[in-house]
């Protein structure tokens, strides 16, 4: 594949998604990806569903939404055979990626030591649930978890009685996106030191990571943020907002905005109420009646059209079946087709990165279960010599 990590070969031994995003990142970027399955099952998102596709109904969706452009061998780290093999490809490998819980690398032979005697400018991403130390670094992790015990639940649903999770697995798909980046640092500075080193990040991590200007209302401002539905924690009107055939988005993010906004539903933008940002968010209930009275008069096609005459930021809550047929998703890339050697031509969510000067990848499908060992092997027989 073209991109800039062409030269680079990326040991995929993670499951599940926080690893398997981050290699697929890496993938989408020209390395070259190979993903370490147990011949028993292969990863564990395999079995996660449904949807199952295929002419037996036992193709995850799940798996194909993070493992595009890799190969696939089975291996038995647990058996001398195994072990040997993955020493070999250590060697001829740029970065190791892995996400078993804290310990378990080490128990199998590998760790951090053993792996950069084998290759001193291995790059090694590591990602945990909590953390590779700490009073909690041991403790295992999925995605709900973790925006529980981050905080992304307490900040996310209808109000703070009622936490809801995200409905992405976005803590697994931040560790990845995280881990990836740690990852082309490492690589860049390998360039400098000829040595690698390890990239360390978390499911906690990621989450926390992330909390931005809700991190700073309490440790700077002292307040704890709680969940405000589909409304902003610090700016108004800034949300979902009903009109006569249901919802639709506006966005004031500054006074001139908001006076076109006023003008247009017949707001008066200089009332005591609503003259500044801080008068609006503390009548924001007010506010948001107030507009929704004017929104109920027009369907969402009406405003859309109005608010982007004024260059108001706006916009619909799409289903995903709209989003992938929007003529804007196709034409940023977001959607790709691969060729599938058991369904065919089938669609996959595209990477989010372009680049200028290089035309688009070519893309592979989601392996089988060990479907690249021979071309694996032999790929490593010609490095060695």
């Amino acid at each position: 594949m073209l991109g800039p990590l062409g030269d680079i070969v990326v040991l995929d031994l993670s499951r599940a998604l926080a690893g398997p995003h981050a290699a697929q990142m890496l993938g989408d970027l020209g390395a070259k990806v190979i993903k370490v399955e147990h011949p028993d099952g292969g990863d564990e998102s395999r079995g996660w569903g449904p949807p199952f596709v295929g002419p037996e109904h036992d193709i995850s969706t799940y798996f194909l939404a993070a493992n595009r452009n890799k190969q696939s061998i089975a291996v038995d780290l647990k058996s001398a055979g195994g072990r040997e093999l993955i020493e070999r490809l250590v060697r001829q490998s740029d970065v190791l990626i892995e996400n078993f819980r804290t310990g378990v690398l080490d128990r199998l032979g590998f760790a951090v030591e053993r792996l950069h005697e084998l290759n001193p400018r291995l790059v090694v991403l590591s990602i945990t649930g909590f953390g590779h130390d700490g009073p909690e670094g041991g403790r295992p992790g999925y995605d709900q978890i973790a925006q529980g015990e981050a905080g992304l639940m307490s900040l996310t649903g209808p109000s703070a009685d009622e936490p809801y999770r995200v409905g992405a697995s976005v803590a697994d798909l931040l560790a990845g996106i995280h881990g990836a980046y740690g990852v082309a640092a490492a690589l860049y500075e390998r360039e400098r030191t000829g040595r690698g080193r390890v990239v360390r990040t978390s499911l906690l991590a990621a989450i926390t990571g992330v909390h931005s200007y809700h991190g700073t209302a309490w440790t700077v401002g002292g307040q704890v943020p709680t969940a405000n539905g589909n409304h902003h924690a610090s700016i108004a009107p800034y949300g979902a907002f009903r009109c006569g055939d249901g919802l639709l988005q506006i966005a004031v993010a500054n006074d001139t905005q908001w006076r076109k906004v006023a003008q247009l539903l017949e707001i008066d933008p200089d009332s005591v109420k609503y003259a500044t940002n801080r008068e609006r968010f503390q009548h924001r209930d007010e506010l948001i009646a107030d507009m929704e009275k004017t929104l109920a008069a027009h369907d969402r096609a009406h405003w859309l059209a109005a608010l982007a005459e004024l260059g108001v930021p706006a916009g619909a809550i799409r289903t995903l079946d709209e989003v992938y047929a929007w003529d804007q998703t196709r034409s940023q890339g977001l959607l790709v087709e691969v060729e599938h050697p058991v369904l065919g031509t089938i669609g996959l969510p595209g990477p989010p990165l372009r680049f200028d000067g290089l035309p688009p990848g070519e893309h592979t499908a989601p392996p089988a279960l060990g479907q690249d060992d021979a071309a694996v092997l032999a790929w490593l027989e010609e490095r060695e010599r």
